[in-house]
């Protein structure tokens, strides 16, 4: 290269400049005025030739272009219209001679950063317009990166809504398929209730009926009341207000309990129940009760998905770190669309499938995150349809930490399948009912009455207040929701009477969260039931109190 003498080595601080002039007494006047004001923070090169020019130019090795507007036969604008110069992507200041204005800004118009006059040139003015041109063009460099930036980061968050937007549209289309479901599956319990209730009228002589009636009901009252515990079980967990009461259990005891509950419809359906566990003891540190939950759950969806005559597996095994336990069956099977969802809360894996076999399809879900709440897992596996189902629970010995949260207990020690109504003898009590749903109240109080309870019955809050000084009762059952004052408003009231001090007052509401039993603590109520309340519960409470007199 022309004129640039040894080439110094590149450092962070030196400034690298290529002059184009075709003639030396000018790359002589530049050299002397950029080492008058920059000294030796500057090194400049020269090539007197367009050739050489564009020779240079390819390499862009250079910070900045001092571009001469003559170049013998071709022009310093020629030069300008070169992409490799363009692609140097560095400033070009461009010099002309006195008269010359058009050319300076057709030379703007191709790009060049600046212009100056070479007669009369200072290098006080050279240095100032380097800099300058410096400076704007790393400027206008960072602009350009952070506008890619926030292009790049604009386009990640576009792909980000528009996946959460999809996510949200398919979660919105599940729980409509969800409520569907549910829709149908209260409907199916509440039609044969609907039935017996236009029944009675007809068969008060019949003692045989009048029997059919009550199961019929009792049943179909359990499926409800499952039902409605499976949606709370959901609740709970989601909110983390389960609490594992883990201990040191055998995980053979465990699976056999389960093997025991799920028996029943195993051998209504006529499957084979195939069973390996092992004859040791297989130590677990677990909760037990919701293991056998887990476990029986999933035997339960093996029997609900296998034809009659089928098989169900279930084995239990056990390695130094983990107990595994398997669950198989050689029923419906499912797709892989299927599988990669089927732990999913609004997910079915076939919807009239779902809905002719009963429950809602969330069963998966609880037994799931109760199997990640012990630090284990739940997978899955089908070859296809119609290739069955394989579930493998892993579950460490000793989980790495206990499980958070407040347990929220289902009330009701027995279930209403085993909860008959008993109409024998129990210790007469005053009872007074505060409910505003009419229908409620009047049941309960016709029962209890059966039962020879001394029975009122208040409607709102203040008509419970009243009635309850008047009547003086051994206890009282008392909704949440009332006009009026609340049931905690209620109970407060009456806990500022003396007569109302060692009151019996029970908390009888469709609200069961923790949240809920603490706050009827709060307010005075000595319990808290979660309707509908079994009536063996009702037996056990008349008969923990004494006899009225």
């Amino acid at each position: 290269m022309e004129g640039s003498g040894p080439r110094p080595p590149s450092t962070a601080n030196l400034l690298r400049i290529l002059l184009i002039d075709d003639d030396q007494e000018d790359q002589i006047l530049t050299r002397d005025l950029l080492a008058e004001s920059m000294g030796d923070r500057v090194h400049l090169d020269w090539v007197s030739t367009y050739e050489a020019a564009l020779t240079a130019v390819r390499e862009c090795q250079h910070d900045a272009y001092l571009l001469d507007y003559r170049l013998g036969a071709r022009t310093g604008l020629d030069l300008l219209r070169e992409p490799d110069l363009r692609n140097c992507n560095a400033p070009i200041i461009f010099l002309t001679g006195q008269g010359e204005r058009e050319v300076d800004l057709e030379a703007m118009r191709l790009g060049a950063a600046d212009f100056l006059t070479k007669d009369g040139l200072t290098a006080a003015t050279l240095e100032r317009t380097l800099r300058h041109s410096l400076e704007r063009h790393r400027d206008r460099a960072e602009l350009k990166r952070l506008n890619e930036v926030l292009e790049t980061r604009v386009a990640e968050r576009t792909r980000d809504l528009e996946r959460a937007n999809a996510a949200l549209r398919l979660a919105d289309q599940r729980k409509d398929e969800f409520l569907a479901i549910l829709a149908h599956e209260l409907r199916n319990p509440l039609a044969p209730i609907a039935n017996v209730v236009g029944l009675i009228p007809y068969v008060a002589d019949d003692a045989g009926i009048r029997a059919e009636i009550h199961d019929t009901m009792r049943r179909q009252v359990g499926i409800l009341t499952r039902l409605v515990d499976d949606l709370l079980e959901v609740s709970r967990i989601s909110q983390g207000k389960i609490e594992l009461r883990l201990g040191t259990c055998d995980a053979r005891a465990i699976t056999r309990d389960a093997i025991e509950s799920a028996r029943p419809l195993i051998e209504k359906k006529g499957q084979r129940l195939e069973v390996e566990v092992a004859d040791d003891v297989v130590p677990l540190f677990a909760d037990a009760t919701r293991m056998t939950q887990v476990i029986c759950n999933l035997l339960n969806n093996a029997s609900k998905f296998t034809d009659e005559g089928g098989t169900v597996t279930v084995s239990l095994a056990a390695d130094p770190d983990a107990v595994i336990i398997h669950v198989a069956d050689n029923g419906i099977g499912m797709s892989a669309d299927a599988l990669s969802r089927i732990f999913e809360l609004f997910a079915q894996v076939e919807s009239t499938l779902e809905r002719s076999q009963g429950g809602l399809g969330i069963g998966l879900t609880l037994a799931r995150t109760l199997v990640e709440m012990h630090g284990g897992t739940l997978t899955a596996a089908s070859d296809g349809p119609g290739q069955g189902s394989r579930f493998t629970i892993r579950l460490p010995r000793t989980p790495a930490a206990a499980a958070k949260g407040t347990r929220a207990a289902t009330v009701g020690a027995v279930a209403p399948d085993s909860a008959t109504q008993t109409l024998g003898r129990t210790p007469r009590r005053r009872v007074l009912i505060v409910d505003d749903n009419v229908d409620s109240a009047t049941t309960l109080s016709r029962l209890l009455a059966l039962k020879e309870q001394d029975v009122r019955v208040a409607h709102d809050g203040v008509a419970a207040v009243e009635t309850a000084r008047e009547f003086r009762p051994d206890l009282i059952f008392m909704d949440i929701g009332l006009p009026g004052w609340n049931g905690y408003d209620v109970v407060r009231q009456i806990r500022t009477e003396p007569w109302g001090q060692g009151m019996q007052i029970v908390a009888l509401t469709g609200w069961g969260q923790a949240e809920d039993r603490r706050k009827s603590r709060e307010a005075g109520f000595d319990d808290h039931f979660v309707k509908p309340v079994p009536s063996a519960v009702l037996d056990q409470l008349l008969t923990s109190l004494g006899e009225s007199p």
